[in-house]
């Protein structure tokens, strides 16, 4: 053997340095880092990994646990720019974990690509879009061990897209509460006050229901505003799992407005008005002779 086995910086097993230098970063994080909430991705219906498409990907869990951020002075990413979708922000932060608290608090191996961190200091969701588990920034095989002590997450700002959020943590899901598109139904003859955020239905029960939402908003003997719906609601009977109210619904109206601030991407209907602004859409053919 070459090297001096005195001096093993490589050891097959891990030492009491390795296991002290992981101790005190992990007590860094706890002193500088800031408290996320961890969102594991869990999916309704089969995965298609040839394309890596999840279309009924669902977050009922969170865990919290600190990270520290690691680009601190400003976002990374490619930036603001226009494309040939129109305006598109791409900015990512990064934010380091200790292995070792992952692997204790997240019931999984790894962050995965396509899990979700909340921050309560943002005030916004985050999509994990590429967990670095060989990063020179986070002491690459320091005192000889087989890999760093960290992982660095890259993650985006999260696009809503009416997927299922409902971890049971109010502070997450008051967030994404109003921004899933609402139906209203117009009630009648109404037994009992439906409880907000409990699931309504049509059938016999929620398992075999033909169509069921949770209540966003119940305004008494009147009206109920659902979301999330699955299936579709016709005129009849509806159930409250909950509160065991009853009603009949004689309207079904999908006209409420959605609040579109979760995404501040979202300029449509601002350019749109602009552009009425500057081009004269009465003429019929601006480039030559009516």
């Amino acid at each position: 053997m070459a090297t001096n086995v005195y001096f093993n910086n490589f050891p097959k097993n891990t030492t009491s340095e390795q296991l002290l230098v992981e101790d005190l970063v992990i007590e860094s994080l706890k002193m500088y880092g800031m408290d996320v909430w961890y969102l594991p991705r869990s999916s309704r219906d089969q995965v298609d990994y040839l394309f890596g498409d999840d279309s009924l990907k669902q977050y009922v869990s969170a865990y919290p646990i600190e990270m520290y951020l690691e680009n601190v002075i400003s976002m990374g990413g490619e930036g603001d720019f226009i494309s040939k979708f129109g305006l598109e922000i791409r900015e990512e932060i990064t934010l380091l974990v200790a292995r070792r608290r992952f692997a204790s608090t997240i019931s999984q191996i790894r962050p995965n690509e396509g899990d979700l961190i909340f921050s309560s200091l943002f005030g916004t969701f985050y999509e994990v879009m590429f967990v670095e588990h060989e990063n020179n920034q986070a002491m690459y095989h320091t005192l000889g061990k087989g890999n760093s002590y960290l992982y660095a997450i890259k993650l985006k700002q999260y696009v809503f897209s009416s997927e299922f959020i409902n971890t049971g943590i109010a502070e997450i899901d008051n967030t994404v509460r109003n921004l899933y598109p609402r139906t209203k139904l117009t009630l009648t003859g109404v037994s009992g006050n439906f409880v907000n955020d409990e699931i309504v239905y049509q059938g016999v029960d929620v398992d075999s229901a033909t169509a069921r939402a949770y209540v966003y908003d119940y305004i008494p003997n009147t009206e109920l505003q659902i979301y999330f719906v699955n299936g579709t609601f016709t005129t009849g009977n509806i159930t409250g799992s909950t509160s065991g109210a009853t009603a009949t619904t004689t309207v079904v109206s999908d006209t409420i407005l959605m609040d579109d601030a979760f995404e501040d991407i979202i300029d449509n209907n601002r350019i749109q008005e602009e552009a009425f602004d500057i081009i004269d859409w009465s003429e019929s053919n601006p480039f030559g002779s009516p």
